[in-house]
């Protein structure tokens, strides 16, 4: 999630945790331990695929990160080893600090592998956005309190209640995600739709409406919305191709497409655009409007040629704020039906 939820996070974290020894200090650490994991982001990568698909790899794995919670347990008491507190506290402290931030990357749609090196597979457990303001916010809330009042145990309270609340909204996510994919597996086999695999996703900085992507056995995919508040039986959703006729190829030339492949579960578009061939991310973004579109390959003379991967540019800045205004009308009701087939137009 965003660097302001993890620093919360782990600051509301080592509060509860180390609040009464270290005072509004324990915010400031566990802020910093909360962030901690993401320093990965600095690491130069060769392509845009590699920097994908390695972020939240080895620094968002909870063996590593429980170990060097260890570490620094064990110098912080060879510093100093009388402590007003035990080495198990705040090594269960920091740990926690630690690894709650990739507890709740895995969260989302991205892609977290968090038990690396045992498994690689990334875990997305789809259940909340990037940014959630209603998750963050009791958070924001209670460290604000916590630091401009005095560390005391009406604070640590403050703090524990905005843990919970935090992972109680993680809890309907699960929920919304199960209901939401039923829903469309639902409403596509009504059609006569053979669903191969779907998948829920909330869209932007809520969890009321959602974005929900189906792939049938001919390779086409579904691009549809469902929110909460729907009263209309029927779902909106558009179908296009995934063009998979092109995958082989791609796949036997790219190294980078095809770590792609497996960092996505295979939700994977491709298109021919000109000269080049592209390769989008379908898990984020809206119909047609993917966030995560590279250039894998150009052709020449009639044959592909694989080229280090580049990133397609955006689509325009005013279609993305059109989109966000249309996804926060449709929030609240169904009447007014998102424009799929002409983000799909403009996006592909």
């Amino acid at each position: 999630m965003d660097s302001v939820t993890q620093f919360v996070l782990g600051a509301a974290v080592q509060g509860v945790g180390m609040g009464k020894y270290q005072g509004r200090k324990a915010l400031l650490y566990g802020g910093l331990l909360g962030t901690l994991p993401d320093l990965d982001v600095f690491i130069p990568y060769a392509d845009p695929i590699s920097s994908m698909t390695y972020h939240r790899g080895f620094s968002h794995s909870i063996f590593v990160l429980t170990a060097l919670a260890f570490v620094m347990t064990w110098l912080i008491f060879k510093l100093k080893s009388e402590r007003p507190f035990s080495f198990l506290r705040l090594f269960l402290t920091i740990t926690l600090a630690l690894v709650t931030h990739p507890i709740i990357d895995a969260m989302t749609v991205y892609g977290t592998q968090l038990f690396w090196p045992i498994s690689t597979a990334p875990e997305v457990w789809s259940t909340v956005f990037i940014i959630d303001p209603i998750y963050t916010f009791p958070l924001v809330f209670a460290c604000l309190w916590a630091l401009l009042k005095k560390m005391n145990a009406k604070s640590i309270k403050v703090l524990n209640i905005a843990l919970i609340l935090g992972f109680v909204y993680f809890g309907t996510g699960f929920i919304g995600r199960f209901y939401h994919e039923q829903r469309f597996s639902n409403a596509l086999s009504e059609q006569g739709v053979e669903v191969e695999k779907v998948l829920a996703t909330p869209t932007p900085f809520n969890t009321i409406l959602w974005r929900v992507i189906a792939v049938d056995k001919q390779g086409n995919l579904y691009d549809g919305v469902s929110g909460w508040f729907d009263k209309k039986a029927e779902m909106e959703w558009i179908k296009m191709p995934l063009n998979l006729p092109l995958a082989p190829k791609i796949l036997s030339i790219s190294p980078e497409t095809q770590r792609l492949k497996w960092f996505t579960d295979d939700w994977l578009h491709y298109e021919q655009i000109g000269d080049n061939l592209v390769v989008s991310d379908i898990r984020m973004g809206m119909a047609g409007q993917f966030n995560f579109r590279f250039i894998v390959a150009k052709q020449e003379n009639g044959e592909w040629m694989a080229i280090q991967p580049k990133t397609y540019p955006m689509t325009r800045v005013h279609l993305r704020q059109e989109l966000l205004g249309l996804l926060w009308q449709r929030m609240w009701s169904d009447k007014l039906p998102l424009p799929l087939e002409r983000w799909v137009k403009l996006g592909l």
